[in-house]
C-alpha cells in the first residue's frame, strides 16, 4: 500500500484534504452513505473510474479508518465496503458541497452519467424532520431516512417498510430542486410533487 501523501501543513482544511482529497475519494463516500456495497456495485455507480483508482481509494480509505471490508455471512458469502462511525461524519461535507456546487449543475448534459439515488443528497438537505422517505423518479426508485444517525442515509429501490412519505416527480423538477432553483415546498404547492402518506413528513409537505 502506498504511502499516505501530505499536504504538510499544520491547517485543519490541509490535514482533511490528506485524506479525502484525492479524486474519487468523496463519491465513493457518496455511494458508501447508502450502506454496505460490493466492489461490483460501486464500479457500476461510479461511472469513469478504473478499477485501479478504485481499489486504491479504497484501500486509502480503509488506512485512514474512513472505510472497512467485511465479509457478509451465507447465502450472501461476499465482501462488502462500509463507512466506519468516522467516515459517516462526512455527511456534512458532502451536504455543503452540494450546497455549494448546485450552481454549477446547470443543464444536463449529453455525456452526464446519472443515477436516480445521485439525487438523494440534495433531496435529503430539502427534507426536515425524522423518518423514511420513498422517492419514485423516471430514472427510479430510492429511498432516504431522514435524520438518520447510524444507519445508512439513503438506498435504492422502494422503502424497506411503511414509508412517513412517498414522493413522485418527474426529472426536471428533481433537478430544479436539485439546482436550488425550485424549493421542494414549491414544487409541492405548484403540483409538480405529488405527496401521499401520513407520516409527519408528508403532512409537512402537504400543509407547507
Amino acid at each position: 500500500m502506498s504511502p499516505r501523501r501530505s499536504y504538510d501543513q499544520y491547517c485543519s482544511a490541509a490535514r482533511a484534504l490528506d485524506l479525502v482529497g484525492d479524486r474519487w475519494t468523496l463519491l465513493i463516500v457518496r455511494e458508501l452513505l447508502a450502506g454496505p456495497r460490493r466492489y461490483t456495485d460501486l464500479h457500476a455507480d461510479l461511472p469513469g473510474v478504473s478499477t485501479d483508482v478504485l481499489a486504491s481509494r479504497l484501500k486509502d480509505m480503509e488506512r485512514d479508518g474512513l472505510a472497512a471490508r467485511r465479509r457478509l455471512p451465507p447465502p450472501g458469502a461476499a465482501f462488502v465496503y462500509e463507512l466506519t462511525p468516522r467516515g459517516r461524519q462526512l455527511l456534512p461535507v458532502l451536504q455543503a458541497l452540494g450546497t455549494w456546487g448546485a450552481a454549477e449543475l446547470g443543464e444536463r448534459r449529453p455525456t452526464d452519467a446519472v443515477r436516480a439515488h445521485w439525487f438523494a443528497l440534495p433531496l435529503l438537505r430539502a427534507l426536515e424532520g425524522e423518518g423514511l422517505v420513498e422517492v419514485r423518479l423516471e430514472e427510479g426508485e430510492f429511498h432516504l431516512r431522514v435524520g438518520a444517525q447510524e444507519a445508512p442515509v439513503y438506498g435504492d429501490g422502494p422503502a424497506p417498510g411503511e414509508a412517513d412519505a412517498r414522493l413522485a416527480l418527474d426529472a426536471v423538477t428533481c433537478e430544479a430542486v436539485a439546482r436550488g432553483q425550485l424549493s421542494l415546498a414549491d414544487a409541492v404547492r405548484a403540483g409538480r410533487v405529488t405527496v401521499t402518506g401520513e407520516g409527519q413528513i408528508a403532512k409537512a409537505l402537504r400543509e407547507g
